[in-house]
């Protein structure tokens, strides 16, 4: 029995160590050949089978990204932002069927009254996106919350609410504004108490213009015609407020999707509630997406991306096997989807396809 224990214990081991083989393989050729520069966070029920960091974190000083760099999530903020209404939602503050002028009266545009929070959360508001047709021009002046969504957020809607989930950062930045006035303070304090403390994320916030954290990695753009990397332009990141502010760790970003998968931070109900789907609206979830299944990824699975210029990010979280994969980058030249499917290949014991075609 004793024998049979050791080399039980040595089979899986040796396993285990070829895992790891594998995964730094895949990190090494996305490095190598599709300009990755970031961190990958790979686990299988709860646990992480590998953590990784790769790359430049700036250029002009040589210094490398680890495990432990912080990243521009962008729109991943979003989900943080939508755990945020849910807990509201829990405490009785908020109704998710009622339109958003009981929480925001001083709105200035006529979605007010017939807009509610459900299709605020789902990009279903019918408001236009106006901030989507002048790329980076709303963030090249700080202004404040209010002066920000009278200026981009207060356009009449030109759909019916609630028929068509037409993508922007529009509906977020006004639950923004309604998770403030629900509460009597900043965004960013909320977030701290409801997510980042209880869930130990000392390594995520808000990124400011008056404050950039430690450890955070500049971001790089390609340009197609010449391949060249070039350093991002200047933005006020704060102007992105709930829809896109947020800096992170991939350990961070674990500890917020085992927040929400081990119902930490909202009850069983809501938290189906966060990642149910309205196939009408194109699977759309609250702050998420849902996915019966696409590529590698053969069976129902949740995900969300980000990406602001060279700064890009994808979690995906499977729901039947739980497994978890976060990827980082600094850089906007790797498919970060594609190289979600060959970890989640390595993880399930599978060859990488990238490894078999070479």
């Amino acid at each position: 029995m004793k024998y049979l224990s050791i080399c039980l214990l040595i089979l899986i081991t040796s396993c285990t160590f070829g895992q790891q083989e594998t995964f730094d393989e895949v990190l090494n050729y996305y490095q190598t050949k599709q300009n990755f520069n970031g961190t990958v966070l790979v686990s299988k029920g709860g646990k992480i089978e590998f953590l990784q960091g790769i790359g430049i974190a700036n250029r002009e000083t040589d210094s490398k990204i680890s495990k432990f760099s912080t990243f521009r999530i962008a729109s991943m903020t979003k989900a943080f932002t939508a755990v945020l209404i849910l807990q509201l939602y829990e405490k009785g503050k908020l109704d998710l069927k009622t339109p958003f002028s009981k929480y925001f009266p001083t709105y200035n545009g006529n979605a007010k009254n017939v807009v509610t929070i459900e299709n605020l959360l789902t990009y279903s508001s019918g408001i236009p996106d106006k901030i989507g047709n002048i790329g980076m021009q709303p963030y090249k002046k700080r202004l404040s919350l209010d002066d920000f969504i009278n200026q981009y957020c207060s356009e009449d809607i030109v759909e019916k609410p609630g028929e068509k989930s037409i993508y922007s950062n529009v509906e977020y930045i006004i639950l923004t504004k309604i998770i403030e006035n629900i509460t009597k303070k900043s965004f960013l304090k909320v977030l701290q108490e409801q997510i980042l403390i209880p869930l130990k994320m000392s390594h995520s916030g808000l990124i400011s213009d008056k404050y950039k954290p430690k450890g955070l990695v500049d971001s790089y753009s390609i340009n197609d015609s010449t391949k060249t990397i070039l350093k991002d332009e200047p933005y006020f990141a704060e102007n992105f407020f709930g829809a896109g502010a947020m800096y992170s760790s991939a350990e961070d970003l674990f500890k917020f999707d085992q927040g929400i998968f081990q119902e930490k931070l909202l009850s069983s109900a809501n938290t189906k509630l966060l990642i149910k789907p309205n196939p009408k609206l194109g699977n759309t979830a609250f702050g998420v997406w849902y996915a019966d299944g696409y590529g590698t990824f053969n069976k129902p699975f949740i995900y969300r991306t980000g990406g602001i210029l060279g700064a890009n990010s994808n979690w995906i979280h499977t729901l039947e096997d739980q497994r978890c994969i976060i990827v980082l980058n600094n850089t906007d030249g790797t498919n970060l989807y594609g190289m979600s499917e060959q970890f989640y290949l390595v993880s399930k014991g599978e060859k990488p396809s990238m490894i078999k075609n070479k």
